[in-house]
């Protein structure tokens, strides 16, 4: 069995990672970290977990992570830098949901971040935990960078198109939207219920944080340097994040047979027939990446439409797809839930 911990165990990432590692048969959850709740049963603030989940929160210094096989992070940023070191030290691997290992550029990651970062060695050793293109590396890794939302369902629609040259690298553009829950479970102006129902705004217009981890990626696919558009909008969904994705084409072939080709093997990114139209609810509760692939009126511009379940494919769910990898498990292990309609 593999022994796990998690760091930060009460957001909806959190909860999220939870009800997926508690139905994993190869996991023994051995302790969850909360200094504020520490001593209450998690099953006590997340119901959903009765009879699956018989720990308490813990604070890390009781928690006894060193002992543990892997430990993920479902913590704000600038957390996970501060324990890494000490728990590869012990042997342990890791794994951070949050963004403190995603981007190479040390310098670039503290400006857009604000703070100093602590172990900028270790950013050159960790592994951007992308199953689609970085599997043989996540499998003999120490230290993985679990990407962001919109970061992987933005990724995984240009991948394609920038892997075979077919698009202009000059013109990229996301006009990606999100749930509320992407703004996490601490209490908010914004994602107050009369503020987000009945409502859809843009917002980071002039930079969000998700879009140099974005550029890399898009980057190293294309090889060059690549112009690069993000625009994210906040949508009254709970989950879910639907990219719209637009690229100049450079080359005339046939963009459904490229994406079916790339993604054969995937087990988690679903190529929908031509014309479809992709739901956030069709991915809901689902580690799935659904894709479609337009070119409308025959024109040179391609309209990629990628959706993803922010808190599972996005986050938690594939966390524990890096963790199959890593422990060399089946990689769909506990992860193949079927979206959930209505």
């Amino acid at each position: 069995m593999i022994k796990v911990g998690i760091v930060g165990g009460t957001g909806y990432t959190g909860v999220e990672l939870l009800r997926l590692l508690a139905r994993h048969p190869q996991v023994a959850l051995k302790a969850i970290t909360s200094r504020k709740e520490a001593g209450m049963p998690v099953a006590e603030m997340f119901p959903n977990l009765r009879g699956h989940v018989d720990l308490a929160f813990s604070t890390p210094e009781d928690a006894g992570l060193e002992h543990c096989d892997v430990v993920f992070f479902a913590t704000p940023n600038g957390v996970a830098m501060q324990q890494t070191r000490a728990l590869l030290d012990a042997g342990v691997k890791v794994i951070d949901l949050a963004a403190d290992f995603r981007i190479k550029d040390v310098a670039v990651w503290e400006q857009w971040y604000k703070m100093e970062h602590a172990c900028p060695d270790l950013v050159a050793e960790a592994v951007y935990g992308l199953p689609e293109i970085n599997r043989a590396s996540i499998r003999g890794a120490r230290l993985i960078a679990n990407p962001g939302c919109y970061p992987t369902a933005v990724q995984l629609g240009f991948l394609p198109l920038l892997e075979a040259g077919a698009v202009e690298p000059g013109f990229l553009v996301a006009d990606a939207k999100s749930g509320v829950s992407g703004g996490g479970r601490k209490p908010e102006t914004h994602i107050l219920f009369a503020e987000a129902a009945d409502n859809f705004k843009a917002y980071g217009v002039g930079g969000h944080r998700h879009w140099p981890e974005i550029r890399q990626g898009l980057e190293m696919f294309a090889g060059k340097p690549v112009g690069f558009t993000f625009v994210p909008h906040l949508t009254p969904l709970i989950r879910g994040i639907h990219a719209t994705l637009y690229a100049k084409m450079s080359a005339d072939i046939d963009l459904q047979a490229l994406f079916e080709k790339r993604y054969a093997d995937e087990a988690f990114v679903d190529v929908m027939p031509a014309g479809a139209h992709p739901e956030t609810r069709s991915v809901r509760g689902a580690n799935v990446c659904r894709i479609a692939v337009h070119r409308p009126q025959g024109g040179d511009t391609v309209v990629v439409l990628s959706v993803i379940d922010n808190l599972v494919k996005g986050a938690a769910g594939q966390a524990v797809q890096n963790m199959n990898i890593l422990f060399d498990l089946p990689e769909a292990t506990a992860l193949a839930g079927i979206g959930m309609l209505p």
